[in-house]
Formats: C-alpha cells, structure tokens, sequence
C-alpha cells in the first residue's frame, strides 16, 4: 500500500480563558516514540495505527505529535509559530509518502491563527502535492471549515458524547485512507453549516436528542454509497469567525447524495436545536438544594471544565457552600500552583494557611482563605486516564483537607472528564457526600450513578453554558442563542478533490 505519514496535534481552546496556551502545555513526541506511545492506548492514533499495522504492504513514516495536557486558553503566536514550524518539517522530512494520516481536533485557535487546523492541512498540501490522499480524525467539538475540507480527502468524526469511541473514529479515517490508496473510492464531501451554538444534555448521545441526529449519520455514513458523516457541533468556547455548528456528509462520488444527505441532517438539527441547551440552576439554589438531600449529591461546574477550555480555578462553588455554613463532605479538583508549592514545602501531615482559588482567573475569582488545612498527599502529577489509557500530567499535586473540604490541587490544568485525577490520588468520589464535578459530561458511572442530586450549577467561568455571559466577538451573526431571531435556509457546499499528477 505505500509509505504513510501519521502525524498528531491536538487541543481544544476557550477563547475566554485569559491564560494563554503555551508550547509547553503540549507533550511533543518525535518518530517511532508515537508508535510506542499510541499502539497500547484506545487513541484517534492507536485505532489508526492497529488498521495499518494489519495492511500488507505498509510502512509507517512516523512524523510528529504533539499532544496538550489539557484544553486551554488561546495558543500564543509564537508558540503556535514554533508548533506549526516543527509540525511542517516532520512533514517536509518525510521522503516519498504515499499517504498521511492526522489526529486532529478541530477547535485549536492561536493569536495569530484562528483555524489552526486548516492552516496545518493547507500547509502540509504545499509540501506533499495534490496527488497524496490526507485523511483525517476529528472531534465533534471541532470548528469545520471550507480550508480542512478542501487540504483533505477523508474526514471522520467522533459519534459519541461523552466521547468513548477515539480508537474507531481513527479506525475509520485509517481504512478510508487505505481504499483511497488503493483507488477504490473517489470521496465527495458535502458541508451544511448550522447558525446554532448548543451544550446540554440533550447532547449525550445515549440518551439525548442529539443521539437520534448522530444515529442518522451512522446509517448514511453504512449505507450504500456512504463514507463518513457526522454532526459536528462546535465549541461554543472558541470564538473564531467559523463558529457554527456542521452536518458533513462524504459519499464514494456522489455530489447530489452527499448534498441531499447533509442537508437532512443539518435541518434535523435545527428542528430540535432550541432543545440543545442547558438547565442551569443558580448558586443560591445549588446550594439549597444540596444542603436539604440525604444522598450523595454531584454539582456540576461546566464553567470551569478544563477539557473545554477553562483555566480550572474556580472556587466559585467552594465559596457559597463554605459562606452557607455547608457541612457534608465535598471532594473537588482546582488549579492553584501557590497552594501546592506552599503544601510542598510544609510536607505530608503539615497543617498550612494558604488560599485556593483565582490563581489563573483573577477576573472571575477571588482567592478563598484556608486556615489549617492539612497536607494529606503529594504527588508529581502523573496518571493514566481510566478514558483511554494515556498519560495525564496535573503537575505537582497536593491533596488538602480543610474542615469538610477534600481538594485535589494541580499546578496546572488537567482534564477532569473522568475520575483519573481523584482515583490517582486516593479519593473515591463515591466516598463523598458531594462533589464537584469540573465537566459538562462524563460517562455516568464516573460520578453520576447512584447520586440523589445531579445539579448543573450556574456559576462564572470560561465554559459556562450560560453563553450569553461570555461576550463572543468573533463568530458570524446572527447565532443562537447569542440572537434572536435567527434566520436560516440550509445550503451545502460541495467538495471534490481533483488531483493533480
């Protein structure tokens, strides 16, 4: 089958996160060290890598990879100029490719860049010519574009939320890319954008509308004459001017089928797109209600999820409860690297005076003074995810206990999609009377299950669902739920590749 290059760059931005993203919040891995690192892991990357390990005829030309720790604020130009420069020459080092493979995301944007990841797709066009097939992995949370869309020959999407299905959607690019080589199809792909900014949980894929819109896909995606589709809804977090939400069809030549199945799907999504929202309940009441349950009790902080983008710490919650007299026990994560070096420097068993909080986001959050909080752990940081297997890093970590109070402190963000960061660290959320829970969705059994309470709390942050809150500047208008009313007939733009020898 020919040389194929694998490449990875991924992260997911807030544009309202006022700390900016950094070369150095990236783990940047180099030749076969992305072999070994991806093919024990349920990765976009290992799905890829165990479909061309199993193709006769294949050799692997691993290039670069660079993967964040977590999402983050928007990506300093300079430090986008340098990611995008080492990207581009792994490209540029690769003699004679037949194929590319990238793990992409979608929702990347830099100070300079809005639409990193077209930018990445474009310039890697330039060096390879126009006759080699690129197939690409991304995240439904990505932003598509015209320019993603025009650089490659395949896309696939994530069809699940809370996303479980990373080693199949690269699975699927993998075998795209393997029939393109062997010139068996001629991909058509047609894109309908939305006007529609949606979070919710209308959006789980297994229980909400949201998953009856993606089954559609999945069927046009298996039916005669399909390659990929799916739908993707954006983040809301990213504030560039391609914000939207996306129905992508691809079919095997078919410019009038991909057309009229995108533009079903679009229209199926706008049918139920005002349903796509959050409940949110304010802070008074959060902690009301959370006050007068006997069960364990989850408050959700969606504002400050860090695998959206936010800065991670806010003690926003913390602080009502503590201020409302609260007294069952609460387990939460924060960013705050002043506390853990403080916590560091006294030792395991020191009772300490520190604050926590508004150590990144001094605008939203004001630091929460702890008096004898005691050091019950340190750590360096590192974890497995119980997602998918890969290494995290939260930097040096300390766990304090303060009068009801359990806090897990990173030095930096850390994806909290999952328990990974709790478990790592000795705290089972189970054993809590409540916790705060720093992400719109996770798979139920992480916190969820069994919990009397299940509150999606309205409070500041840089991913609050609450987007009219945000001050979006950038994204075309009008767009729900940022305007009302907004207009809207679909209209698919259609794109087919012609090679060029």
């Amino acid at each position: 089958m020919g040389r194929i290059l694998v490449s990875e760059c991924k992260q997911e931005i807030s544009s309202f996160n006022p700390v900016l993203g950094r070369y150095e919040d990236f783990v940047v891995t180099r030749g076969t060290g992305i072999l070994a690192y991806h093919r024990p892991i349920r990765s976009e990357m290992g799905g890829a890598l165990s479909v061309f390990d199993s193709a006769p005829g294949v050799e692997l030309v691993p290039g670069y990879s660079a993967r964040a720790v977590t999402s983050g604020g928007t990506l300093a130009a300079e430090d986008f100029n340098r990611l995008a420069s080492e990207f581009l020459q792994a490209v540029r080092d690769a003699r004679n490719i037949d194929g590319v493979y990238f793990s992409l995301h979608g929702a990347l944007a830099a100070e300079n860049e809005p639409d990193v990841e077209g930018y990445l797709l474009a310039e890697t066009r330039k060096i390879i010519g126009e006759a080699v097939p690129v197939a690409v992995s991304l995240d439904l949370h990505g932003i598509l574009t015209d320019r993603m869309i025009e650089h490659s020959d395949a896309i696939t999407v994530f069809h699940t939320y809370p996303h479980v299905d990373f080693f199949e959607t690269g699975q699927r690019a993998a075998r795209l890319l393997l029939e393109l080589l062997a010139g068996k199809i001629k991909p058509v792909a047609a894109r309908v954008p939305v006007p529609a900014l949606v979070r919710g949980d209308e959006l789980i894929t297994d229980s909400g509308l949201f998953g009856a819109i993606v089954r559609k896909a999945q069927a046009m995606e298996n039916g005669a004459g399909g390659l990929s589709a799916g739908m993707f809804i954006g983040n809301p977090f990213t504030d560039v001017p391609d914000l939207c939400s996306n129905a992508l069809v691809i079919t095997d030549g078919d410019r009038e089928e991909a057309a009229h199945a995108a533009t079903r799907l679009a229209l199926d999504f706008w049918a139920v797109h005002e349903k796509l929202q959050s409940r949110l309940t304010s802070l008074e009441e959060s902690v009301r209600l959370a006050a007068g349950a006997q069960g364990r009790v989850v408050l959700t902080d969606a504002a400050d999820a860090t695998s959206s983008g936010a800065s991670g710490d806010s003690n926003a919650i913390m602080r009502a409860l503590v201020e409302a007299g609260y007294h069952r026990t609460t387990l939460l994560p924060i960013v705050d690297p002043p506390a853990v070096k403080a916590a560091l420097q006294a030792g395991v068993g020191s009772a300490i005076r520190t604050t926590v909080g508004g150590a990144l986001d001094r605008r939203r959050y004001t630091p929460l003074s702890l008096d004898q909080a005691r050091v019950r752990l340190l750590s360096d940081g590192r974890f497995r995810s119980e997602s998918h297997g890969e290494e995290w890093f939260g930097g040096d970590t300390a766990v304090l206990d303060w009068r009801n109070f359990t806090l897990v402190v990173t030095s930096r963000p850390v994806s909290l999609y999952d328990r990974s960061l709790f478990l790592a660290h000795g705290q089972d959320p189970a054993q809590f009377q409540t916790v705060i829970v720093k992400s719109p969705h996770t798979q139920p059994h992480f916190f969820n299950e069994g919990a009397e309470l299940v509150i999606n709390v309205d409070a500041p942050g840089a991913s609050s669902a609450n987007l009219k809150s945000l001050g979006h500047t950038q994204c075309r208008r009008p767009i729900f739920p940022l305007d009302d009313p907004v207009p809207w007939t679909p209209a698919a733009r259609i794109f087919e590749r012609r090679k060029r020898q």
